[in-house]
């Protein structure tokens, strides 16, 4: 039996959001956060438009989260995200205290597991939920930026 608010669903939102950052010419990255099946935040990478190498998808996700919890812990909350969180994200979600950190594509080179960044002890992550889209998207994108310089 197939649930319908499955970690794939929710992944298939944060991938909604990485198309968004792609259109706006951003690293197509995106993320949601979910509590109790419920999306509170919807987030994508926004470095160019904000001229900020702060305003990753995850550190917009966490602030839209807090403010609508009204709180700056993000406890029995879940992110999904479509890259692995780097090094910066991965300490953002750490002080959130998340309960659940759901991503897609691995990150071999700035990704937190090989830098080593402990995320919080009761942080559960998955990685790999529906890696190839998230792959495939950011692929495009980087062929299409070579191909315009």
């Amino acid at each position: 039996m197939v649930l319908p608010f499955d970690d794939a669903y929710f992944m298939k939102k944060a991938l909604q959001e990485a198309e968004a950052a792609f259109d706006k010419g951003e690293v197509p990255i995106g993320a949601v956060i979910v509590i109790n099946d419920r999306i509170i935040a919807r987030a994508h990478n926004l470095t160019e438009q904000l001229n900020d190498v702060t305003a990753h998808a995850e550190m917009q996700a966490i602030t839209a989260a807090a403010n609508f919890l009204g709180g700056k812990y993000l406890l029995n909350c879940t992110i999904y995200v479509t890259l692995e969180p780097c090094q910066m994200c991965a300490g953002a979600l750490y002080w959130s205290q998340i309960s659940k950190v759901v991503y897609a594509a691995k990150d071999p080179n700035r990704g937190c597991g090989v830098m080593g960044t402990k995320l919080h002890p009761k942080t559960e992550i998955i990685g790999g939920i529906l890696d190839n889209e998230a792959s495939e998207i950011l692929k495009r994108f980087f062929i299409e930026k070579r191909n315009l310089n």
